[in-house]
């Protein structure tokens, strides 16, 4: 009788120890769904959110003119600036030619001005050893490049475009419920391992 509780005690506690890996692996996962739903709501709110609260454009970075500072695959967003708020300096994105869809996004090395008050920029990439073939017209600016977030650009790559928000929509939206439902299937189980202590019957070994 003494024998079968001793093996029954340690099947008990090789059970136990198995329940708690399986929770620690389970904390762990949430952990992570937790921090990745951080991440994706933080990229959405960069992303998505601040330029349309301030109007600003997004625009990938699909040539390497502007390395080191913005390689290809890079996210710009880039708000509208007046033109007397542009100097030497400031990266900005540009039409190719007025009212196209084509841009640019380069450095502005010097600012011409006619006696009329009409302000041209002369640009230049960064990884570019000559200025860019005419200068720019302050009717083909779209802004200036606001700040960047690396990476996030490839989605456009990928796609041959650069309207970035509705897939950054998508993705985000979907890495989003995924996460949700993992940190709501933890709580679930949490809750039914809470509504009473887990007991052990013993069973003894008639001899």
């Amino acid at each position: 009788m003494a024998v079968a509780k001793i093996a029954h005690r340690r099947r008990t506690e090789v059970s136990a120890a198995t329940v708690k890996v399986r929770r620690i692996v389970r904390a762990v996962g949430t952990a992570i769904s937790a921090g990745l739903l951080i991440i994706v709501c933080g990229l959405l709110v960069v992303t998505v959110g601040v330029p349309i609260a301030t109007g600003s454009d997004t625009y990938a970075v699909l040539t390497r003119s502007m390395e080191p500072g913005l390689p290809p695959g890079t996210l710009l967003v880039v708000r509208p600036t007046a033109a007397a708020d542009l100097h030497i300096g400031d990266v900005v994105t540009y039409q190719l030619y007025s009212g196209k869809p084509d841009v640019v996004t380069h450095r502005i090395v010097r600012v011409e001005a006619s006696s009329d008050g009409t302000r041209r920029y002369v640009t230049r990439g960064d990884a570019n050893a000559v200025v860019d073939a005419s200068p720019v017209r302050a009717e083909q600016v779209r802004g200036r490049v606001w700040y960047a977030v690396p990476g996030i650009g490839w989605l456009a790559i990928v796609k041959n475009g650069t309207s970035l928000q509705p897939w950054l929509v998508g993705v985000g939206a979907l890495l989003v419920l995924y996460s949700l439902v993992s940190i709501a299937s933890w709580v679930r189980k949490r809750r039914r391992e809470g509504d009473g202590p887990l007991r052990h019957r013993e069973t003894y070994l008639r001899i």
